[in-house]
């Protein structure tokens, strides 16, 4: 098992009050309910930071939690948290070079530990839909309380529907002003096919003090990561 410090970001009282009603949200979805993904419509809706400080919300409550970066196109979260070096990633498991304990870190967070994406596959759809992909759910289901999954974009890849296919349920981010009502819905949908159950939705980027604290803090990452990404790779048809 590798080892990391990680960079936190420093949230407000009500930031952190927001995470932990999610949490206690997805808890009550169900005992069941132990493998959630997110993800968002298009980049830019903020799911990175969403899902990570609701992984570390589990794991202040007590709980054990895997965070598990499944954006294998483009990882912004090695970038943005990791202090340290991390030699092997999700990618080195899929492919069968590293064995579930062997990618797995344990950070200087009690209980909470990441698997990072690691390097960019030429093949990413593939190896999310491989048995090595439904191998590992079920080994972190054995050996952690929650797993928190952050997908890519489902407007953008199809790869947030296989992986919702292994999950027990997820979770849609959607930024304020980013999306229309009509396009929200088409991602909805496109789970929906996929046969996920969506446990719920939440809105990002709210200005909920008449200032622009919400806009600025997730803003201010997203557009430089997975903007100009996911728009040179995969058009700009969103």
């Amino acid at each position: 098992m590798q080892e990391l410090s990680i960079k936190q970001d420093n949230l407000d009282f009500r930031a952190k009050e927001a995470f932990k009603t999610l949490r206690t949200n997805i808890e009550f979805s169900g005992s069941h309910v132990q493998t959630v993904f997110f993800t968002s419509t298009i980049p830019n809706e903020g799911k990175s930071t969403v899902s990570f400080e609701c992984a570390c919300s589990f794991a202040e409550a007590g709980k054990r939690v895997l965070f598990v970066d499944a954006d294998l196109r483009k990882s912004v979260l090695k970038s943005r948290y990791k202090s340290g070096r991390v030699k092997y990633g999700f990618s080195h498991y899929l492919v069968g070079k590293n064995d579930f304990e062997e990618v797995i870190c344990e950070t200087d967070i009690p209980n909470l530990y990441l698997v990072f994406a690691g390097p960019v596959p030429p093949n990413p759809s593939e190896l999310l839909a491989s048995d090595r992909f439904i191998d590992f759910i079920r080994a972190a289901k054995a050996n952690f309380d929650y797993i928190i999954i952050d997908a890519p974009p489902i407007g953008s890849v199809i790869d947030a529907a296989i992986i919702s296919r292994q999950c027990d349920g997820g979770i849609l981010v959607v930024g304020s002003g980013d999306i229309s009502y009509r396009f929200a819905r088409k991602s909805v949908e496109q789970l929906e096919v996929a046969g996920c159950k969506l446990l719920g939705c939440v809105l990002n980027k709210v200005d909920v003090t008449g200032g622009k604290y919400y806009g600025k803090y997730y803003g201010k990452y997203y557009g430089k990561y997975y903007g100009k990404y996911y728009g040179n790779y995969y058009g700009n048809d969103k």
